[in-house]
C-alpha cells in the first residue's frame, strides 16, 4: 500500500518576488479600554516591548496584559460590590489567543487566568508580541481553522501567537442575557474557537519532520554531509510488510539529504530510520522538545509526541515521514524551525517578559549539522500531510535589527492549503523584517 506523501522540500524561495503580502492596519474590534491610556505601540525590537509595565493601579482595578507597552486590555466598573470590575479588550480577536478570556459568570483562561493574582493586584502583564507580526498572522488566516507561531530564535520570545477561527472575549466578560448568549455561542461551535491552536492542538507534522530525522542522521554519523548520497530504493517496502514508502524515481533512488530534503523523498526516510533504529530517533526527537509534558509559555502547551518503542518497521518508517502518532503543536514545529536559525540550540518559547519559564538555549545539535540543514532548507518550505488533512509551513527570516526570526503556520483543511499556508509565513515574514 503506497503511503501518499507531498513534497516537503519543495523550496518556497520565489515567495518573497510572487506572493509578498502588505500588512494591513490594526483596527479595533470594540472601543478602547475603559482603564487604559493610549501609549505608543511602537515596534518590538529585539522582541522585548519598548516600554515596561505601569505602576501597579491604587483604585482596585485590575492590570492590564501589555503589547509593545500598549494596553490590550482594561476595565469598567459594574455596578456590583462582589465583583466592581469587568473586563475590556482591544482588538479582542486579533489577541484572544494571547490574553484568554476573563468573564464575571464564565470564568476565565489565558494570562488573564494564570496571573490572576498579579492581575487582581493591579499589576500589569508585558508580551514578547510585536503588534505589527500579530496582526499580520491574524490577517493571513483570517477565514481559517489554523494557527501560526512567530519567534525570536535567540531568545525564544513569542513575536506573534493566533488561533482561527477567534473570538471576542468582551462579548461575554460581564454576567447579562446578551453575555450569556454570546458565551453558549462561541462554546458551542464545531470550530472550537475558545481552543488554542497555537498552543493546544496536535497534528500529524507529514514530511516537515523531514529535517528532524536528517539531523540525526548526521549527529549520529550516518550520512557525512547533507551531500552524501544514501543507499536508498526508489521504494522503500518495509520489512515483514507489503507497505511501500515511495519518492519520485528521478530524483529520490540514492539521493543525498540535499535533494531528499527539497524532493520530500519519503522512501529515503524511511530508510534512514530503519537504519538509524528507533532508539536513535527518539532521543533525536526528545532534544528537539518532543514528549515534553511541562512545557509552559507559561501558558501550558500540550505535549509534542514522538512514540519510543514502536512496535514493527512499518510503524518506525511512518514516524520518518511525520505520520503514524507523531502528533505537534504548532509551537514545537517552530521551536524545530527555531533551533536551525539558531546555529543548532534549542530556545523556550516566552510569551512574557521577567517571567520565570524564561530559560537560556540549549545546544542540541552541532553547528554544523544546522548550517548544513539551513543550506538546504533556505528561508521557507512547506508540506502538505493528506491523512490528516493539515499544512504546514516553517519559515525563517530577520528582523530590520539582524535578529533571526522562525515562522510556523498550520492549516486545517480538507484541501491542500501548503501554497497559502506559505503566502501566509511571507506575509508575516514581511512584517517581522519592517
Amino acid at each position: 500500500m503506497p503511503i501518499p506523501l507531498r513534497p516537503s522540500g519543495v523550496l518556497l524561495a520565489a515567495l518573497a518576488a510572487l506572493l509578498a503580502a502588505s500588512v494591513s492596519g490594526c483596527t479595533s474590534d470594540r472601543g478602547a479600554p475603559a482603564t487604559a491610556s493610549p501609549t505608543a505601540a511602537g515596534k518590538v525590537g529585539g522582541g522585548t516591548p519598548d516600554a515596561k509595565p505601569r505602576a501597579p493601579k491604587q483604585d482596585g482595578s485590575p492590570g492590564d496584559i501589555l503589547v509593545a507597552g500598549r494596553p490590550i486590555t482594561g476595565s469598567e466598573r459594574s455596578g456590583i460590590p462582589k465583583a466592581p470590575f469587568k473586563r475590556t479588550y482591544a482588538d479582542g480577536e486579533l489577541y484572544a489567543a494571547v490574553t484568554g478570556y476573563w468573564s464575571m459568570a464564565f470564568g476565565s483562561s489565558g494570562l488573564d487566568a494564570l496571573l490572576a493574582d498579579d492581575v487582581k493586584a493591579g499589576k500589569d502583564v508585558a508580551t514578547t508580541i510585536d503588534p505589527a507580526v500579530q496582526r499580520a498572522a491574524y490577517d493571513g488566516l483570517r477565514g481559517q481553522r489554523g494557527a501560526a507561531i512567530v519567534l525570536d530564535a535567540e531568545t525564544g520570545h513569542i513575536l506573534g501567537q493566533v488561533s482561527t477561527p477567534s473570538f471576542d472575549p468582551g462579548s461575554f466578560s460581564g454576567n447579562s442575557m446578551a453575555d450569556q448568549r454570546a458565551w453558549v455561542q462561541v462554546k458551542d461551535l464545531d470550530d472550537k474557537p475558545l481552543t488554542n491552536r497555537a498552543l493546544r492542538h496536535v497534528d500529524n507534522p507529514g514530511s516537515a519532520i523531514h529535517v528532524l530525522v536528517a539531523a540525526a542522521a548526521l549527529e549520529k554519523g550516518l550520512l557525512a554531509s547533507v551531500d552524501t548520497p544514501t543507499r536508498s530504493a526508489a521504494v522503500y517496502v518495509a520489512p515483514n510488510s507489503t507497505t511501500q514508502f515511495s519518492g519520485d524515481p528521478a530524483h529520490c533512488t540514492d539521493a543525498t539529504l540535499r535533494t531528499a530534503l527539497r524532493y520530500g523523498c519519503a522512501n529515503v526516510f524511511a530508510s534512514i530510520a530503519s537504519d538509524l533504529g528507533a532508539d536513535a530517533l527518539a532521543s533525536t526527537a526528545q532534544t528537539f522538545g518532543f514528549n515534553n509534558d511541562m512545557m509552559d509559555t507559561p501558558l501550558r502547551a500540550f505535549e509534542s509526541t514522538w512514540p519510543k518503542k514502536p512496535e514493527n518497521p512499518t510503524q518506525l518508517a511512518l514516524m520518518a515521514n511525520g505520520l503514524f502518532e507523531v502528533k505537534a503543536t504548532p509551537v514545537q514545529m517552530a521551536m524545530v524551525m527555531a533551533l536551525l536559525v539558531n546555529g543548532g540550540s534549542r530556545v523556550h518559547p516566552n510569551l512574557v517578559t521577567g517571567s520565570k519559564t524564561a530559560v537560556p538555549a540549549q545546544r542540541v545539535v552541532a553547528q554544523r549539522t544546522a548550517d548544513q540543514l539551513r543550506s538546504v532548507l533556505g528561508d521557507s518550505f512547506g508540506t502538505w500531510v493528506p491523512s490528516a488533512s493539515a499544512a504546514w509551513a516553517l519559515s525563517a527570516t530577520r528582523t530590520s535589527a539582524g535578529r533571526p526570526v522562525a515562522i510556523v503556520v498550520y492549516i486545517s483543511s480538507p484541501a491542500d492549503s501548503a501554497a497559502q499556508a506559505g503566502q501566509i509565513a511571507e506575509r508575516i515574514s514581511a512584517a517581522a523584517r519592517q
